[in-house]
């Protein structure tokens, strides 16, 4: 394999982890955007949408974040990214259909 000069940092879990936080800060500005847009307009769909890509970004990296510290498994990591991303598409699904 060809190594380029300085790319000795860039192993593929410090590239996992930038793009997971690429991702997570993201997805809190579109939250912050929504957010605001529930504020404005006082719409309760908004404030769901919000809290579901809050949840669908910046929640799913926090939750590997600090399950990863913890010493969890990988199994443990991949249940709850699952169950934290199950969770933000039903308040997205909440918001778009019954709000």
């Amino acid at each position: 394999m060809i190594s380029l000069p300085g790319t000795e940092a860039l192993s593929p879990d410090s590239i996992v982890w930038l793009s997971r936080s690429v991702t997570a800060l993201v997805g809190l500005f579109v939250t912050m955007l929504a957010y605001r847009g529930f504020r404005r307009n006082d719409a309760p769909k908004m404030r769901s949408l919000a809290l579901g890509i809050g949840l669908l970004t910046t929640g799913v990296f926090l939750t590997v974040t600090v399950a990863d510290f913890a010493g969890a498994g990988t199994g443990v990591i991949l249940l709850a990214r699952g169950l934290v991303t199950v969770t933000g598409l039903c308040v997205v699904l909440v918001a778009l259909l019954y709000q």
